[in-house]
């Protein structure tokens, strides 16, 4: 078995895209060998801004000899069949195997080396390439045909063993021959093969493995932070783009102007993070320094003096541009920057961002007013409402985006606002992500509540929903973050109090023909649905039950949409549906809902439980089925038999739970209401082995249906068992 080396050397590759390279190039690498017959084993991919290096140990000098076969046509079918065939196969007739009447077309390959295979799996991997972006250089770039690489490829390294891979791309011979650090060697290194590569490379100041490379800025950072006196700020996405600008990377520390500190931390943060590359730093009290860390490619004779040097007058720079923007923009209050939202179009059916601002505040001085917000006053969250996006036009979050809603609670902060409306501005967008935090605060989670319920109501009401692939205005994660503020601070809201048709300030929708309504309102609870079965999946919760519980009514007689409620209602029947008692009554509650389907007893939702005072007959139309309902209500309070011992105990155990399910779920009590379905285990079981349903007197027949009727209906007014699987 033999250790095959691959180099790929280039100008400077993207930080960002090296991780992307590496999977691309071990991808490739595996497709071509696999194609031939050839299993790769244990391959290991490293890069440098410089280069993509690849090792596969212990692959075989030989491929395997393959003998294919393919069926053809039967000897008894037309010629022109058998025309096709040898058409397709290249062969001739007495070249085919003939047996049991079949055509079988027989191909023996015999194994070939694998140096030979490689040398043509290797310009193969380097045309498929699939980087972000590529380019074409040269005078053979004048040509739509020649090669594309993410910058001038100008080096191959192919060596199987001791020997090398003779090939070429884009007028790139392989050889032994690499190149060392850039400054610190120079010139050319002949490499002897995998054994040597990394050992060889490091020796000419090339630390070839990307996560020993990260590794060591990880850890020089942290010392030389720590030889200060201070404390890094962790970041590991800085560690491996550092790692992927630098060969021989040498973490170096400086200083900067205190004045700047004057600026928000954040703001110096992400400058020296997102324009410089640069790690920043805290002191012992956790405040932060007026220290950062650049990481340099070199070991400068100097000890890295004139490099900070250089890098601190940079930042300078940067700097002072963030201090004059925080200074320039505190000069106009938060309310008059608010007035420049009318001249942001948020969506051209949805007006301004002005106008979604004043939904917003609407919205949640509806939520603090209802007490749907605990504790929150109106007055501060529509004043933090309409605020909260003022900082979009300010000339920070101008400079950087990621800054908007964090400006907006500095400001008015500055400005001497409350620190309840400050903080509601600052966090009104979070949570962002699934691993965000979720606000607390009063006014801060009606503001948060409010934007995104508005994004969500405003969207669906202009038919501008999510698609399989595609969700451009982020509804989803909008959707996510108000299930989450939802249940993590125990708010009750019903969701259709918040219906697409309620939203405000969509004449140009309604101009259109956009239509609203209850088919929007489905809809977005269906939408609500999917988002919390995704929610909750995480969780080990099961997607069918959640299904179950928005299908069974609320206390008012609607749908399920009170996600506190919901959820606990789901909780306690997963916690059933796992028992012995669950199992079994899930399993009789099919029976009895297949037996009602076969004989055309679908209810038409009259005899499930009403919470108001209501006639059920009121709510038919159709003459014909007054009668049948008539009949099925009159066999269900009176007998003209007398029932079977276990028709009567089905009837006494329905007394008994139906009444006491209904109050625990008016108490949200679902566990008690689950305990008061498992009385009916026992006694349905008995029913189905003791008592003839279709029994062939007519009175018996329809009491008992309609019997298993009621038992169905006491079960779906706790959830809707007909969506549970198993």
């Amino acid at each position: 078995m033999t250790d095959f080396l691959l180099e790929l050397r280039s100008e400077e590759i993207p930080a960002r895209m090296q991780a992307g390279a590496r999977a691309d190039l071990e991808r490739l690498f595996r497709e071509q060998l696999t194609a031939a017959g050839v299993s790769p084993g244990e391959i290991t991919v490293w890069s440098t801004p410089r280069r993509l290096a690849l090792i596969a140990r212990g692959l075989p000098q030989q491929t395997q000899a393959v003998r294919e076969e393919t069926k053809g046509p039967r000897s008894s079918a037309p010629p022109q069949a058998l025309e096709g065939f040898l058409r397709k196969t290249g062969l001739t007739q007495d070249q085919l195997e003939e047996r049991d009447g079949v055509y079988y077309a027989i191909v023996e390959k015999p194994g070939r080396a694998v140096k030979d295979l490689l040398a043509e799996a290797i310009p193969a991997i380097v045309r498929a390439f699939p980087w972000p972006k590529s380019m074409r250089w040269g005078a053979a770039s004048i040509s739509t045909e020649s090669l594309r690489w993410v910058r001038p490829l100008s080096g191959i390294v192919a060596i199987f063993g001791e020997e090398l891979v003779e090939c070429e791309a884009g007028g790139v011979a392989s050889g032994y021959v690499t190149l060392g650090h850039r400054f610190h060697h120079p010139g050319e290194i002949t490499v002897g093969g995998a054994d040597d590569y990394r050992e060889k490379l490091r020796a000419c100041h090339v630390i070839v493995d990307h996560e020993e490379r990260e590794g060591l800025i990880r850890s020089g950072a942290a010392e030389a932070a720590r030889a200060a006196g201070l404390q890094l700020v962790e970041d590991e996405g800085l560690v491996v783009e550092n790692a992927g600008l630098t060969e021989w990377p040498v973490p170096l520390l400086g200083r900067f102007d205190p004045e700047f500190l004057e600026v928000p931390p954040e703001v110096i943060q992400l400058t020296a993070r997102t324009n410089q590359k640069y790690f920043i730093c805290r002191d012992s009290g956790g405040k932060l320094a007026d220290a950062f860390i650049c990481t340099a490619n070199i070991v400068a004779a100097d000890g890295g003096a004139a490099i900070v040097a250089g890098n601190r007058k940079v930042l300078a720079a940067r700097l002072s541009d963030a201090r004059f923007f925080w200074e320039q923009d505190r000069k106009t209050p938060l309310p008059e920057q608010a007035k420049k939202l009318e001249r942001i179009t948020f969506h051209e059916k949805l007006g301004t961002v002005a106008d979604k601002v004043e939904r917003v505040a609407k919205l949640a001085e509806w939520l603090a007013i209802e007490g749907i917000v605990p504790g929150c006053e109106p007055a501060l969250a529509r004043q933090a409402a309409e605020l909260c996006k003022a900082d979009l036009v300010t000339e920070m979050v101008g400079e950087f985006p990621e800054l908007q809603g964090l400006m907006g609670g500095y400001y008015a902060r500055a400005e001497g606002l409350p620190d309840a409306v400050a903080d509601a501005i600052r966090d009104h967008y979070k949570p962002v992500g699934q691993g965000d935090e979720v606000p607390a605060a009063p006014v801060t989670v009606a503001v948060s509540l409010a934007d995104k319920l508005d994004t969500l109501r405003s969207f669906f009401s202009i038919d501008e929903k999510p698609t399989g692939s595609k969700d451009p205005f982020a509804l989803r994660r909008a959707a996510l973050g108000i299930i989450r503020l939802i249940t993590e601070n125990g708010l009750r809201l019903n969701l259709s109090a918040v219906r697409p048709e309620l939203a405000e300030g969509q004449l140009k929708a309604t101009e259109t023909g956009a239509s609203t309504g209850s088919a929007r309102a489905d809809e977005l609870a269906d939408f609500f649905a999917d988002r919390l079965k995704v929610q909750q999946k995480e969780a080990g919760v099961r997607h069918d039950l959640i299904d179950a519980v928005f299908a069974a009514k609320n206390k008012d007689g609607g749908g399920e949409d009170d996600l506190v409620r919901l959820l606990t209602r789901v909780h306690a029947l997963q916690a059933f549906v796992g028992t012995e008692d669950g199992k079994n009554l899930l399993a009789g509650y099919k029976r009895a809902a297949n037996i009602l389907k076969k004989e055309g007893w679908e209810g038409k939702g009259v005899l499930e439980p009403h919470t108001g005072e209501e006639d059920p007959l009121a709510l038919v139309d159709d003459p014909d089925m007054k009668e049948v309902v008539a009949a099925r209500l009159a066999a269900k309070k009176t007998l003209s038999y007398t029932p079977e011992a276990a028709e009567k105990s089905l009837i006494d155990a329905l007394e008994s739970a139906e009444p006491t399910a209904s109050a625990a779920i008016a108490a949200e009590d679902f566990a008690g209401a689950m305990a008061a379905l498992a009385s009916l285990r026992a006694p349905i079981d008995a029913f189905f082995d003791e008592v003839t349903v279709n029994d062939p007197d007519p009175a018996k027949r329809e009491a008992r249906l309609a019997l298993l009727d009621r038992f169905r209906a006491a079960v779906h007014n706790v959830a809707d068992f007909s969506r549970i699987e198993g």
